[in-house]
């Protein structure tokens, strides 16, 4: 493990297939590998994290009315952004 800015990191090794590693290495740009796919990881986590919450909302209370997904989204993305989010993704 090494100390960055960023805190402690460890250097690991994932495979992926080639086609993906190209597309990623033209999108990563400069900012670099290990960079973007520690956001993408952060960001995996983050929705993980998100379907747990509804997960548990939704075993205690029944399932999430269209009406309240339709008003998580305007709190989260705002109201002007709700038509552009993608249904289902989480």
């Amino acid at each position: 493990m090494k100390q960055n800015r960023a805190g402690v990191t460890e250097n690991i090794s994932v495979s992926m297939p080639s086609e993906l590693v190209s597309e990623l290495r033209s999108r990563a740009g400069r900012r670099g590998l290990s960079s973007y796919i520690t956001e993408a990881v952060r960001h995996q986590l983050a929705m993980d994290g998100l379907g747990e919450i509804v997960a548990a909302h939704e075993e205690e209370h029944g399932t999430l009315t269209e009406q309240e997904v339709e008003a998580a989204r305007r709190e989260l993305f705002g109201e002007e952004n709700t038509d552009h989010v993608e249904r289902g993704a989480a």
